[in-house]
């Protein structure tokens, strides 16, 4: 049985790792199955948070491990919000970065964005070149009762 839905807040810095996107994943998560909510809902923020971590280290900081990416998150009212931070490079031109297939590197897809926006209600993407990239997630958490429950 879930706990009741209630508020709640996180907030966690963390080296610019590869592997240090699983460790965002799993926290979320770990917040995310407090809420009565579905599993379908619990996967598609996992994926968001792993894209706005890892388009933090690859293309934010460049692959660099000696830097610092933030997330916060928080429920209030069965809304969750989470922040993924970076100071890194910056984007040139966030409305080209968030076009289907677009990357600024070969072996990447450029679905990352494509994946934020189609899993989460709202994506917002603030960024300054030479300062870094705020990406904002916005999605309703509360189960409507018509898809399987996250079982606690």
């Amino acid at each position: 049985m879930a706990m009741k839905n209630r508020d709640n807040y996180i907030k966690l810095e963390f080296s610019s790792l590869p592997e240090n996107v699983a460790l965002a994943r799993v926290l979320i998560a770990s917040l995310v199955v407090q809420v009565d909510t579905t599993i379908t809902d619990l996967e598609e923020v996992k994926v968001a948070v792993s894209e706005a971590v890892s388009n933090a280290i690859i293309h934010g900081y460049q692959n660099e491990p000696n830097n610092i990416v933030n997330i916060e998150a928080k429920i209030v009212a069965g809304e969750l919000e989470i922040v993924v931070e970076d100071s890194g490079i910056g984007i040139e031109d966030v409305e080209k970065a968030m076009t289907p297939t677009f990357s600024t590197h070969p072996d990447r897809m450029g679905l990352g964005f494509v994946f934020m926006k189609s899993f989460m209600d709202n994506v917002e993407v603030l960024s300054e070149i030479g300062k870094g990239t705020k990406v904002v997630l916005q999605k309703k958490l509360v189960n409507d009762g018509s898809c399987a429950r996250v079982a606690t």
